[in-house]
């Protein structure tokens, strides 16, 4: 394709943008259980007006010419570190979404590391199998290697697993609060004995549960210890677009001490127009992320954000116990957030999944086991009898034909 030789009006654009988005996910349908968090018109709507705002506006610039992107920033830091029982000494940064978190977080320990005289290279971050590939990525980006250790039989963290696991070479130790497969929150409060008993940097992944999990204990939900409550804790990652509900890209990056963050940043001042100072991996940043993320943030408030919470808990809830009154299906582990995946002892459930599809769901799968997989947001409550519903369809058709999948596979994206 080239550029046009002549530009076209914005009407026509339009229409071929929505043409081209017919063959797309109906999210708004909500028909998608991933990759959107639908909190509701209203609440998009402030997101999108206040990204609108700021549009032009670069973060890199918010230490001189656009302070108040330093001020919001600072204050959705601030109320994340709140919600995460923080220190006085912690600090943060937002980032564009969490594998850039878990990047900043695994490249501050490697270069404490090598502040402290330590050889980084070949370093290891010991990870469940059930934490997210953003560790691997950033391990290879940083000369690092990940050290996938299987998960529990309750598809938690293996405490005995990941102790007999750490060598001279183990620099980080990492738990999910929740993680992404199973929706469930490894134990943390144990991963910690094992990072003080070794000096080793403990990084709490919440990207999923950051924005949520308070909330969810707050409405009553009993969940572990897993934020900076616990001292071992030294890095928390939480996602403000999933479960804040904010516009994309938008992340939190937490560090127990500004001492610990300083590794984190970047300063160069080898060129001809003075010293430039990051505290991300880049240069620019959309003002109307930052925007967006404080926005929403102060339109719902505690008492909003408890409300969707408490619908997402619902939802789970409700399709969870549907899922457990079904003899061929069964629920993976003991959701306690807003995911949750099911498999079946007896039927092909990639072929229920094919099924489900044809109705118009999209889920992801998982392969181990093989299951289906929902990550639900408050506006799911409004669908969840219909997903039900086709759901028990589905199931009797596979059940009564005998149907297996065809060209199935588990992939995220």
């Amino acid at each position: 394709m080239m550029l046009p030789k002549r530009g076209q009006d914005w009407q026509t654009l339009k229409r071929e943008l929505e043409a081209r988005k017919q063959s797309d996910a109906d999210w708004r349908g909500l028909r998608t259980t991933v990759f959107v968090f639908n909190a509701g018109e209203d609440v998009m709507d402030v997101a999108k007006s206040a990204y609108s705002l700021y549009q032009s506006e670069n973060g890199l610039g918010s230490g001189s010419a656009f302070p108040s992107l330093a001020r919001m920033e600072s204050e959705v830091v601030a109320i994340g570190l709140d919600l995460l029982d923080a220190p006085a000494s912690a600090c943060g940064n937002m980032t564009s979404g969490g594998s850039e978190s878990i990047f900043l977080a695994v490249k501050t320990c490697r270069d404490q590391v090598r502040a402290g005289g330590g050889d980084t290279v070949g370093s290891e971050v010991l990870v469940p199998r059930s934490a997210h590939p953003a560790f691997d990525k950033a391990a290879g980006y940083l000369d690092l290697k990940v050290t996938r250790i299987p998960v529990d039989s309750d598809f938690r963290a293996d405490i005995g697993a990941m102790r007999a696991a750490i060598s001279r070479r183990t620099i980080m130790i990492v738990g999910s609060a929740p993680c992404f497969p199973y929706g469930v929150i490894d134990p943390i409060e144990d991963l910690g004995e094992i990072a003080e008993q070794h000096n080793l940097w403990l990084h709490v992944d919440a990207c999923v549960g950051g924005y949520f999990a308070p909330f969810a204990r707050l409405n009553g939900i009993d969940l572990p210890a897993f934020d900076f409550s616990l001292p071992a804790v030294r890095s928390i990652s939480a996602d403000l677009h999933k479960y804040g509900y904010a516009a994309k890209g938008a992340s939190t990056i937490f560090h127990r001490s500004e001492e610990q963050r300083r590794h984190q940043l970047f300063s160069c001042d080898q060129w001809p127009v003075g010293t430039m100072e990051t505290p991300s991996t880049t240069g620019t940043r959309p003002g109307g992320a930052i925007a967006a993320a404080w926005a929403v943030l102060h339109y719902l408030g505690e008492s909003g954000y408890r409300e969707k919470t408490q619908q997402v808990i619902e939802a789970r809830e409700r399709l969870q116990s549907a899922i457990e009154g079904m003899p061929s299906l069964k629920v993976v582990a003991d959701p306690q957030l807003g995911l949750i995946a099911y498999t079946s002892p007896t039927l092909d459930i990639y072929a229920v999944s094919e099924l489900m599809a044809r109705r118009g769901w999209v889920s992801p799968l998982l392969d181990e086991p093989k299951a289906i997989h929902l990550m639900l947001s408050p506006q799911h409550l409004t669908v969840i009898d219909e997903y039900i519903a086709d759901l028990v369809g589905s199931v009797e058709h596979v059940s009564q034909t005998n149907m297996t999948s065809t060209d199935v596979t588990a992939r995220y994206n």
